[in-house]
């Protein structure tokens, strides 16, 4: 089945929430709580704020598979819990795929997407960010998708433990 990438625009927040939704579910159902914790995205005002701001500004992209919604890209500028990248660069501010559609590469796809912008604005350098806690999993899944480690980080958190990411990067 061909997937089509498309620019997204604020009629395609609520299916972008909905995949994070089901990404946290996902994970909570194998205790994997340390990257998004447990809450529904499409029930946090800063989720949707965050995700609304994105397809505001241009930055939104889904991918479609027979007229559904089966992934979203954002890219733009650094998130600012990052140190600042020493070039002009591209980032990955938001990744996530339909858990149904596991094993099919539609991130791989998304990540080509993003790297297809890259080139098309002249930019050489591609980097993201992600969840560094338990056994580091995602951090090996964009190491696949070869992006190699940068730097290390953590956002402070209220009441509980610093969220541990860690910052990637690929030269195109």
């Amino acid at each position: 089945m061909q997937i089509t990438i498309r620019r997204a625009g604020r009629d395609d927040v609520p299916a972008v929430l909905s995949l994070l939704d089901g990404a946290t579910a996902w994970l909570v159902a194998r205790g994997r709580t340390g990257q998004w914790g447990t809450a529904p995205h499409s029930t946090s005002p800063a989720r949707i704020a965050q995700v609304s701001g994105f397809a505001d500004d241009g930055e939104l992209w889904v991918a479609q598979r027979d007229g559904r919604v089966v992934g979203a890209l954002a890219v733009g500028a650094a998130m600012d819990y990052v140190p600042p990248a020493t070039e002009p660069e591209l980032y990955v501010r938001l990744l996530v795929t339909d858990r149904a559609s596991a094993g099919q590469n539609l991130g791989g796809a998304l990540l080509d997407h993003a790297r297809e912008l890259a080139r098309a604005n002249g930019v050489r350098l591609l980097r993201v960010d992600c969840y560094a806690g338990d056994d580091q999993a995602l951090v090996r899944y964009y190491e696949r998708q070869g992006f190699t480690r940068d730097a290390e980080f953590a956002v402070p958190r209220v009441n509980g433990p610093d969220w541990p990411g860690q910052v990637l990067s690929q030269r195109l």
